[in-house]
C-alpha cells in the first residue's frame, strides 16, 4: 500500500498551491462526489487540485443515512438506469470497501396486503394521483422481485423473503400488532461515510505531489482570464491559481458556487434530509440487528437503523433555500417520535434519548415534481466556460454511486485534456481495504499477528475502526508512549496523534465530527474537548488562546448543527429539548 501523505496542518496543503499556482484539473468541493473525481484523476496521472471551503465531507455528504443502497424506490419513478448502476456500485462496495461497507439486512413491515395496486403504477408512468394509498404486500412484492434481478450482478446479497404475520412477530415482537406481513432484503450499510471518504481522497493524495488537497480553501471568484481567486479560510489570505479545467462538484452549492465564479445558474433544487440518533438499548433491541424501512402515515419512506451501538432515525425530505441554515428543527424531532410509535408503539422514545441531530441537503436537480420524493436522483454534468477555460458543473450525485460517478466526471475531463484513461477504478481497493481480511481464517491470523503487540480486543477494535489502515496506528501505538483518552478511553492518544498529523486536522471539530465518531455516538463532554485540545495544540503548534478559542468553538458548533449542549456551553448555545 502506498505510503501517505503527511501534514501537521492546513498551512501546509495551502502553501503547496501557494508555491505551484497552477494545474490540469481544479475540483472545488470535498465531498464524496468531488473526491471520487479527485481520486479517479490523480489515479490517471493528472494535475489536479482539490479544495473545499470546509473540512472533508463536512456539507452535504455529512448528511447521509449510512447506507450503500440500490434505491428500490426509484423503480416507483421508472429509473431503471440508476437503479441498475446503484445495484452494480453497491455489490461492487462490498468487495472494494468491506471495512466500511456491510450487507445490512432491510425489512419493510407491511399493514394491507392489495393497497395501492394502481396507484403505484400510475405513479410510475407519471400521472399525479390524489390522496394516499399505502403500499400494501403485492405491489411491495413486484417491487422486491424486480430488485432482485437487479441484484443478480456480483451475487453479493441474498434475494428477499416474505414473512406473514406470525412469523413477523417472531422475528421483531415489538412490532404493531396489525403487522400482516413484513418484507425482507439486503442492501449495505456504510458504519463511517466519513472515514470511507478520507480513504477515497487519502488513495488519491498518495499519488504525489500532482494531487493536492486543502480543505477549508475557498473559491470566491474568477477573473475574465480563467484564473480561480482562491481564499484562506483560517488566514483570510487570497492567491490566485490557474487551471486547464475547473470542476464544480459543491452539491447543493453548486448554483452559488457558480454565481461566485461570475456565471449565474439555476441547475440545483435540493431537499433538507434530517437524522436523529438516539441512545436507547429497547429500541437498538426490537431492531433486532436490521434496518425498519417502511412508509410513514404521509406517504414519507422513512427508517428506523441500529448503528454503533445507537438507532439512527430518519428522514425527511423538505425543500430548502441554501441561503438559510441547514438545521433539524423540533418539528422534525417531533416527527421522528412519531415515527418509532408507528412501527413501535409499545416503546417510548422522547428527547432525552437523543445523543446526536443532524442535517444535510441533497443535491437534487431542479425539477417540477408532484413531491419532493419523485425528484430524480440521478445525475448530470452541465458544461460552461470563463475566460476560456471549461467549467464543467455536477448536478446531482449519492453515496453508492460515487465510484461510477468519479469515474463517468474523471473522463468527461480526461477528454477536455485530450488525454486517455490509463487507469479505471472498477476493481480497485479503497484504502484500508487492501490486505482487508475477508474470512474467518484471516482474520484471525491478522488479529494473531497484531494482537501480539497491543492485545486481541485492541488490534479488532483498531481493524474495525480503520481496516488494515490500522497497522500504521499499531506500529505508532508500540513505538511511543500510548495510552487511553481519560476521556474516552476506547481511543488512545497515538490514535488521535496519527489522524491530527496525517489527515490534515484544522480544527477541533474535524476530530469530533468526521475523524472519529465520537460526537456521533453521544461521547463528547467538556473533559473530553479540554483532552482532545491540549492534543492537537501539541500537534498542531496551537497557542493557550487558540486552543481555548477551538474548545469554544466546538461548544457552539455542536449545540447549534447537532443538539449537543454541554454543561458548560455558553448560554447562547443553549437549545431546548
Amino acid at each position: 500500500m502506498p505510503a501517505r501523505t503527511s501534514s501537521s496542518s492546513v498551512r501546509a496543503t495551502v502553501e503547496a498551491l501557494r508555491a505551484r499556482p497552477e494545474c490540469e484539473v481544479l475540483i472545488i468541493g470535498a465531498g464524496i462526489n468531488g473526491i471520487a473525481t479527485f481520486r479517479d484523476l490523480a489515479l490517471n496521472g493528472v494535475d489536479v487540485v482539490l479544495v473545499d471551503r470546509d473540512d472533508y465531507v463536512a456539507g452535504a455528504s455529512s448528511g447521509s443515512s449510512h447506507m450503500i443502497h440500490g434505491g428500490i424506490r426509484y423503480l416507483e419513478n421508472g429509473e431503471f438506469r440508476l437503479v441498475n448502476e446503484s445495484v452494480h456500485e453497491r455489490n461492487a462496495l462490498l468487495r472494494l470497501a468491506p471495512h466500511y461497507v456491510r450487507p445490512l439486512p432491510t425489512t419493510i413491515p407491511i399493514f394491507s396486503t392489495f393497497s395501492s395496486l394502481l396507484a403505484a403504477p400510475l405513479r410510475f408512468m407519471g400521472v399525479k394521483t390524489k390522496g394516499r394509498k399505502e403500499r400494501g404486500a403485492l405491489i411491495i412484492k413486484v417491487g422486491l422481485t424486480i430488485y432482485d434481478i437487479f441484484s443478480r450482478d456480483g451475487g453479493r446479497v441474498p434475494r428477499h423473503q416474505f414473512r406473514g404475520a406470525k412469523a413477523s412477530r417472531a422475528l421483531l415482537p415489538a412490532l404493531r400488532r396489525d403487522v400482516k406481513w413484513t418484507a425482507t432484503y439486503y442492501d449495505a450499510s456504510m458504519h463511517d461515510p466519513e472515514r470511507l471518504a478520507l480513504d477515497v481522497l487519502m488513495d488519491g493524495v498518495a499519488e504525489g505531489d500532482r494531487a493536492r488537497a486543502s480543505n477549508y480553501v475557498e473559491a470566491v471568484g474568477m477573473g475574465a482570464d480563467g484564473a480561480v481567486t482562491l481564499r484562506d479560510a483560517v488566514t483570510g489570505d487570497a492567491f490566485d491559481l490557474r487551471a486547464r479545467v475547473v470542476v464544480n462538484a459543491s452539491g447543493p452549492w453548486t448554483d452559488l458556487t457558480n454565481a461566485a465564479l461570475g456565471e449565474a445558474t439555476q441547475f440545483m433544487g435540493g431537499t433538507k434530509g434530517s437524522h436523529i440518533v438516539v441512545d436507547h438499548p429497547e429500541l437498538l433491541a426490537a431492531c433486532n440487528g436490521r434496518e425498519i424501512f417502511f412508509e410513514f402515515s404521509d406517504g414519507r419512506i422513512v427508517l428506523i437503523y441500529p448503528l454503533k451501538g445507537r438507532v439512527l432515525i430518519g428522514t425527511t425530505d423538505i425543500a430548502h433555500d441554501m441561503a438559510e441554515p441547514i438545521r433539524c428543527t423540533e418539528a422534525e424531532v417531533d416527527y421522528f417520535i412519531e415515527v418509532v410509535k408507528y412501527v413501535f408503539p409499545s416503546i417510548p422514545v422522547d428527547r432525552s434519548h437523543i445523543v446526536f441531530r443532524f442535517s444535510g441537503v441533497r443535491p437534487l436537480p431542479r425539477q417540477d415534481a408532484a413531491s419532493n420524493a419523485q425528484i430524480s436522483r440521478d445525475y448530470r454534468v452541465e458544461e460552461g466556460e470563463r475566460g476560456g477555460v471549461p467549467v464543467l458543473s455536477l448536478v446531482g450525485g449519492k453515496w453508492t454511486t460515487f465510484r461510477a460517478l468519479g469515474e463517468q466526471l474523471g473522463g468527461r475531463v480526461l477528454a477536455l485534456l485530450g488525454r486517455s484513461r490509463t487507469v479505471s477504478t472498477d476493481g480497485r481497493l479503497i484504502g484500508g481495504a487492501v490486505g482487508y481480511p475477508t474470512t474467518p481464517e484471516t482474520r484471525a491470523e491478522w488479529l494473531a499477528a497484531h494482537g501480539a503487540t497491543v492485545g486481541a480486543d485492541r488490534a479488532a477494535e483498531l481493524l474495525e475502526r480503520y481496516g488494515t489502515s490500522a497497522e500504521a496506528i499499531i506500529r505508532r501505538s508500540v513505538a511511543t508512549s500510548d495510552a487511553p483518552l481519560a476521556a474516552a478511553p476506547d481511543y488512545s492518544r497515538a490514535e488521535l496523534r496519527h489522524l491530527v498529523e496525517t489527515e490534515q486536522v484544522v480544527r477541533l471539530v474535524d476530530v469530533l465530527l468526521r475523524r472519529t465518531s465520537l460526537a456521533f455516538r453521544g461521547l463528547v463532554t467538556d473533559a473530553l474537548l479540554l483532552e482532545l485540545a491540549e492534543l492537537l495544540a501539541d500537534s498542531l503548534g496551537w497557542d493557550a488562546k487558540r486552543r481555548a478559542q477551538e474548545v469554544d468553538d466546538a461548544r457552539l458548533y455542536l449545540a447549534d448543527r447537532h443538539g449537543i449542549t454541554l454543561d458548560s456551553a455558553p448560554s447562547r448555545s443553549r437549545r431546548k429539548g
